[in-house]
């Protein structure tokens, strides 16, 4: 089990943003479903994913420049990453206040992570995010974040450890989300909860879970008497379940009188309900902005006196500005007179689609994205006629790389091949993303790069598109996977105890097979998922894999096993020595 820790130092920063990175790719769907304020547009899940996502990344970053070393990153190296790259990440009104949220903690916990120094973040954190917002309302994220900040104030004492500070403001988040349609009509007449504050609570949860070991305790998500429905594909997107209880909330998860924990009607999709029944404005326009605070503070009445929804967080020089107008231009002057800013994003709520200048061709009917793990499977799949995105050992696409890929598609249809099980989240939240450009894209989950490579095998871009994919998920699903790698240290897996340097043959995600060499390996993982029937071997060698080892295992499969074909293809620098699918 790995070792809790006593403060917030550099490794728990980083888990505690890989933690909310994974939480809030479970819930961004029903979150966006929840989204009603200010705009009913369905994308708060979404924004706030790939804001943290970027955070996330900024700190991987970090630790990527210390890998050489033998020390970890310091701690205020850390948690400035995160802040500044929630800042240049931050996406729609709720992600740019969550990025100054994260701004005013680690201005505090760059100088210790220790509960008295979280407590303190908090606070300044709630504060500084109120401040950014010029008319801040109540019911949102800013009341959820003061009132978690309020309870960690309050927590026992004034030694308390660091575990009772977090169950605190997660507490106190939760029961401040679920008064929030007492505070605001709209939540109220909607009968949902604040979508913006429901993923401030996600990400005080998986801090919880950073510092504890273990995820809060969350109730079952009804909402009204109705019963959570399939979303993202058939299955529900759960809460985790099991975990610790939170003290101060009851085990339902929610107070007493209060409204259930999400309040969501799962699965009904974005509702529209704007404030009595008024239209906001056209536009939502966003950028980064170097300027000083004298520029900013003349930009923000500017701002105000042309829209709503106004924030401007950042400091120190950068600053990232939203707003919602109707005359999209005049923003955009106003952040030119102030410095320089870049880059200009205007999405038009009509449409939901950003708008771009340049003169394009006319788009393909539909195009495929995939994700492979090396250069040697980019080619084939380029030669199939599919747009690919590598990922290279260690480096996994984040979200905004597949946007680009389905942008670079250019097709008013796509399907999204992510190849990968633990890229779930990040497909989803780039699919939905792109959906917002006016794309219709489906996320076909395949798991394995062997699986990719036999839905693209039966892609017919000439058939109607729910049936193209429904071909090409009936052919990722029948295709059983495995893959061999080394092991680095001595481990528990689901077939015994491996020691460094052991073959691991691993098949649909679990360690299946221990074994000294690659080829004994690879025959003892072929015969076990031979054993249940195949039609079709895939192999995928990997660079330094030797053209002897597809010739063994080839005969190998062609005497035992009668009418069983098999393919071999090169799949470049990737991080398994060989990659198996069996049809």
């Amino acid at each position: 089990m790995p070792q809790l820790p006593d403060d917030l130092d550099a490794v728990a920063v980083r888990t505690w943003c890989s933690l909310a990175l994974e939480a809030l790719g479970r819930e961004r769907a029903e979150i966006d479903a929840i989204n009603v304020y200010p705009i009913a547009d369905g994308d708060t899940g979404t924004n706030l994913y790939l804001t943290v996502e970027s955070a996330a990344a900024a700190v991987e970053a970090v630790f990527a420049a210390h890998e050489t070393g033998a020390t970890a990153p310091a701690t205020a190296d850390a948690v400035r990453a995160m802040a500044h790259g929630a800042l240049i990440g931050a996406r729609g009104n709720s992600g740019t206040i969550l990025a100054q949220l994260l701004r005013g903690m680690a201005g505090v916990l760059a100088d210790g992570g220790d509960a008295a120094h979280l407590r303190r973040a908090l606070t300044r954190a709630a504060d500084a995010a109120r401040r950014a917002v010029a008319h801040p309302v109540e019911g949102t994220v800013l009341t959820v974040a003061a009132a978690a900040a309020e309870a960690a104030e309050g927590a026992e004492g004034g030694e308390s450890d660091l575990r009772t500070v977090v169950h605190a403001a997660y507490a106190g988040a939760l029961a401040a989300l679920a008064k929030t349609p007492e505070q605001l009509a709209v939540l109220g007449r909607a009968g949902v909860v604040d979508a913006g504050g429901r993923g401030l609570v996600a990400v005080l949860g998986a801090l919880v879970e950073t510092v504890t070991g273990q995820a809060p305790v969350r109730g079952p998500r009804t909402a009204h008497g109705k019963a959570p429905t399939p979303v993202d594909g058939g299955s529900v997107v759960g809460l985790p379940v099991g975990g610790t209880p939170v003290e101060g909330v009851p085990a339902g998860g929610f107070p007493a009188g209060g409204v259930p924990e999400t309040g969501v009607p799962v699965g009904e999709g974005p509702l529209d309900c704007p404030e009595d029944g008024v239209a906001g404005p056209a536009f939502e326009v966003i950028y980064l902005l170097e300027a000083g605070d004298e520029q900013v503070a003349r930009l923000r009445t500017r701002l105000d006196a042309l829209g709503d929804s106004l924030v401007v967080v950042g400091g120190d020089g950068l600053w990232h500005v939203h707003v919602h107008v109707d005359d999209a231009g005049a923003a955009g002057e106003a952040g030119v007179e102030a410095g320089p800013p870049y880059p200009n994003r205007n999405t038009h709520f009509a449409t939901e689609s950003g708008h771009d200048l340049r003169v394009q061709a006319e788009p393909a009917q539909r195009a495929v994205v995939v994700v492979v793990p090396g250069d040697g499977l980019a080619g084939l799949c380029t030669e199939a006629g599919a747009t690919t995105v590598i990922a290279r050992p260690g480096e996994p696409p984040a979200s905004g790389e597949l946007v680009d890929a389905i942008r670079r598609a250019h097709a008013r249809e796509v399907v999204l091949l992510p190849n990968d099980a633990a890229l779930r989240h990040t497909a989803a939240a780039a699919a939905e993303q792109a959906r917002t450009e006016g794309v219709r894209v489906a996320l076909v989950p395949t798991r394995a790069a062997v699986q990719g490579i036999a839905a693209l095998a039966v892609h017919e871009p000439d058939r109607g598109f729910d049936e193209d994919v429904v071909a090409m998920t009936a052919a990722a699903g029948a295709t059983r996977y495995a893959e061999l790698a080394v092991a680095e240290r001595q481990s528990w897996t689901m077939a015994g105890i491996c020691q460094a340097g052991d073959i691991l043959g691993l098949i649909d995600g679990d360690v299946a097979v221990i074994g000294a060499d690659v080829p004994a390996t690879a025959r003892t993982v072929l015969d076990r998922m031979l054993a249940a029937g195949g039609e079709l071997v895939t192999l995928v060698l990997g660079e330094d894999v030797p053209d002897s080892l597809a010739d063994a295992l080839e005969e190998h499969v062609r005497e035992g096993y009668l009418a069983v074909d098999t393919v071999v293809y090169r799949g470049g620098h990737q991080r398994a020595p060989l990659l198996i699918g069996v049809e």
